[in-house]
């Protein structure tokens, strides 16, 4: 059964927006929050003109009474129930961790951990209401492994990991499934100004991953943690 309440965070371009818009048909209503509010009215337009119900959703991870007030309002058009959260939205760039000043740690942990910890935790009262809710985490395979020059990025996908791992426990007995999504570098504009040398065209594509999710949402696909490729 198809998913028909959604809320996906970092839903303005990218990976979050190719969610939005796999499983925009009628009947489904659709929350899409990042901090871009003409990003995210373009992929309002894109869901309502696939038949989808939608509403965007300014949202900046990096301050809780933001977070309370995008949840908030996506719990409010989904009428109090919500079947699926896509924890989407991170952060990322190339730093050795000498170079890495305190500011540069702490966006990264609240973009990347903190703010789905409290994204997910905001949103369990309505995922709790619904029947077969899921939580997808949209992590990365640097949450399975190490990089180097990525020590505080891949630390807050190993946190992410451990975040969804230890959720899953919690909430079994909720009827809330937790699954995490593992990625491959996924060609968006998350790598723009990067400073790696790197072959775009042989990157895993938004839709690559809108589709994997679609399969856990759907239970077409039954494994807690799941690579794009494999």
């Amino acid at each position: 059964m198809s998913p028909t309440r959604i809320l996906i965070t970092g839903g303005g371009r990218g990976i979050g927006r190719a969610i939005a818009l796999r499983f925009a048909e009628p009947g489904v209503k659709i929350c899409v929050a990042a901090r871009t509010s003409a990003e995210l009215d373009k992929v309002v337009e894109e869901i309502e003109a696939k038949g989808g119900e939608a509403i965007a959703a300014q949202c900046n991870l990096r301050d809780h009474g933001s977070i309370e007030a995008a949840v908030f309002r996506a719990v409010d058009f989904f009428d109090g129930e919500m079947d699926l959260l896509v924890n989407n939205a991170g952060i990322f760039d190339v730093k050795p961790l000498e170079e890495c000043d305190p500011e540069f740690i702490q966006r990264h942990l609240e973009v990347n951990l903190i703010g789905a910890m409290q994204v997910t935790q905001e949103a369990l009262a309505a995922l709790r209401e619904a029947s077969n809710a899921r939580v997808v985490m949209i992590n990365s395979t640097a949450g399975q492994q190490g990089y180097p020059g990525s020590t505080v990025y891949c630390a807050t996908k190993y946190g992410l990991r451990g975040f969804a791992d230890a959720l899953r426990l919690e909430l079994q007995d909720d009827g809330v499934q937790v699954t995490t999504i593992y990625p491959d570098s996924t060609d968006t504009t998350i790598f723009d100004g990067v400073d790696l040398e790197l072959d775009r065209s042989a990157m895993d594509k938004p839709e690559d991953v809108a589709e994997v999710v679609w399969r856990c949402a759907t239970g077409a696909e039954t494994r807690t943690d799941v690579p794009v490729r494999g």
